[in-house]
């Protein structure tokens, strides 16, 4: 028989254990969540391939991306994060109590921030393996640049990324050679970037090609391209190979679970809030403009804080809002009309000598406890019995009304 799988049980469950993962971490952690963070590989995620990270704030004489993940992993574990590596096979992430499933243990949370990255798209040539990160191929022209001043080497791609990255590169490189499977002239990049790029003295196109193969000993010393029409090989020599033909998600198991775009990036709002309630996600596995440690560590933040609001407010509910029948005053501070409402009520309250009796659920901060309440209209009076909400009343309200409910 197969052996019973172990359960157990969080706050809150982090997929992803690089910046934007580690973020939300500790976040988490500093609330006093209970919370595990589960990470299939390398803990820190593909910073821990970039050799040298210049424009992280805080570093003015720069880190190593290692370095700098070490760090972020301590202060997370400072905060009691706990910290599992393993692979996650399926979730389930509807309802109040979601389930994180791998080979061994069953985990379920009240939230879950999924950090679960990217990887860069790779030309499948011959040998690049033996080169890939921090031995002479790389996916980063901000981070590698300064490293290849007064260098040679080689662009592969000829989309926006590709050639705006290239003509960065030449503000420190000594020459930018670019691989491009079309013909001259022929680029998939905007109109501007091309012709910027095209009259760059320091870029040399090779156009018709593809990567065949990469050699070197311990690092990268040459790129072999391939010419598609004739077949002729183009050994190319340079110190770095910059590959910018495209970026996966690594979203293949949340597909049809949370929402999506075409190239299956997940789509979350301004709260790293996903279409699932109480599922929040984070870093470059969301469809955004930019993927840099400073933009995965923003919306680590993010969802961080947001987890710890969605449980508070959500302990608030049920505790507070459901625990007894009463009537919940829900209103906007900022509004005058709920103030006015206000004061309304507590004369009320004086008058009938707390027989009516209000709770207040003030929504100014966040609308998290209304949303819940299926409240919109502000102020409303929500009429709490056996433990749910039978009626909502909004805009004018008497006593009369109210004693009906008593």
């Amino acid at each position: 028989m197969p052996r019973e799988k172990k359960v157990e049980e969080y706050d809150v469950v982090i997929i992803g254990g690089g910046a934007a993962g580690l973020t939300a971490g500790i976040y988490c952690g500093r609330a006093r969540l209970n919370t595990l963070l589960i990470e299939k590989a390398l803990v820190g995620g593909l910073a821990t391939y970039t050799n040298d990270i210049e424009n992280y704030p805080g570093f003015p004489e720069g880190a190593t991306g290692l370095g700098l993940m070490e760090l972020f992993h301590k202060q997370a574990k400072k905060f009691g994060v706990k910290f599992k590596g393993t692979d996650v096979k399926s979730v389930e992430l509807e309802g109040p109590v979601k389930t994180v499933e791998t080979f061994r243990t069953t985990y379920k949370a009240k939230v879950v921030v999924l950090a679960v990255g990217g990887r860069p798209r790779i030309t499948r040539a011959e040998n690049e393996e033996e080169f890939l990160f921090d031995k002479g191929i790389s996916f980063c022209a901000t981070c590698d640049a300064a490293a290849n001043t007064g260098k040679e080497v080689l662009i592969v791609g000829s989309g926006d990324a590709a050639i705006e990255e290239g003509m960065f590169l030449t503000k420190f490189a000594s020459k930018v050679y670019v691989s491009i499977m079309h013909d001259e002239g022929t680029m998939d990049c905007n109109e501007i970037a091309r012709n910027e790029a095209l009259e760059n003295p320091k870029m040399e196109f090779v156009w018709n090609t593809v990567v065949k193969r990469f050699e070197g000993d311990d690092h990268l010393h040459t790129v072999v391209l391939e010419d598609l029409k004739t077949g002729n090989e183009n050994p190319i020599k340079v110190d770095t190979c910059f590959e910018f033909i495209g970026y996966v998600p690594n979203t293949e198991f949340l597909r049809d679970i949370v929402d999506m775009n075409k190239q299956g990036y997940i789509l979350v709002n301004d709260k790293m809030e996903t279409n699932i309630e109480g599922v929040y996600s984070a870093g470059d596995a969301n469809e955004k403009f930019l993927k840099q440690v400073a933009t995965a560590v923003g919306d680590g933040a993010m969802a961080g804080y947001c987890a710890e609001r969605y449980i508070a407010e959500t302990d608030k509910y049920e505790s507070q809002i459901l625990a007894r029948d009463q009537f919940v005053y829900v209103y906007d501070a900022s509004c005058p009309n709920c103030q006015n409402k206000l004061k309304e009520i507590e004369a009320m309250e004086t008058e009938t000598d707390g027989r009516i009796s209000f709770s207040k659920a003030d929504v100014y901060k966040s609308r998290g406890i209304s949303n819940r309440m299926g409240i919109t209209e502000f102020p409303s009076i929500a009429v709490v019995r056996y433990g749910k909400i039978i009626d909502v009343i909004t805009g004018d309200f008497t006593r009369q009304q109210l004693e009906r409910y008593l």
